[in-house]
């Protein structure tokens, strides 16, 4: 299994967020500039709702941004991780919905991110390796390079968690 804390030539993206569909992005906390130096993302105001799966001082957002924390960790979930990981895309998708903007985002915005944002887009239709495809095209090809993720989201979260709780 592949995992961001077992491959540390994973590149940092080259966007701090990307628009995966209208309303909906997913970012990090550092990404490289055109330049090539490594910058701090720091969210502002530029959203309505900011989801942080990993949360690091100074990164924002600013006052006034609706924000979710819910630490993930790059690895295996357990059964309460992925009920969360469930309810934070659907508050993603209710608040796209009102027509609000929403980052999701972890260290480099592409597996934890990726995660939710993929659960996102299935809860919207979509079939797990169409989200799949979407995030890579969008954000990056290193985009849910995380194999047990992409597992987890081609059986559904929702059949992962009762088997994983289960399992507990």
């Amino acid at each position: 299994m592949r995992t961001r804390g077992k491959q540390p030539d994973v590149p940092a993206p080259r966007s701090p967020w990307n628009e995966i569909v209208p309303g909906l992005w997913m970012g990090g906390h550092e990404f490289r500039d055109r330049s090539g130096r490594l910058e701090l993302a720091v969210v502002r105001d530029e959203f309505d709702v900011v989801q942080s799966l990993l949360r690091l001082p100074g990164h924002g957002p600013g006052p006034g941004v609706e924000h979710h924390v819910w630490p993930v960790p790059d690895g295996p979930l357990d059964g309460t991780q992925l009920a969360g990981v469930i309810r934070l895309a659907r508050a993603a998708n209710d608040a796209l919905d009102a027509g609000r903007r929403v980052l999701v985002r972890c260290f480099h915005g592409y597996n934890r991110s990726g995660l939710v944002v993929a659960h996102a887009l299935v809860q919207r239709g979509d079939t797990a390796d169409q989200a799949i495809q979407l995030i890579r095209a969008r954000r990056s090809a290193w985009a849910l390079h995380n194999d047990l993720f992409v597992e987890y989201l081609r059986t559904g979260l929702a059949t992962v968690r009762l088997l994983e709780e289960l399992a507990e």
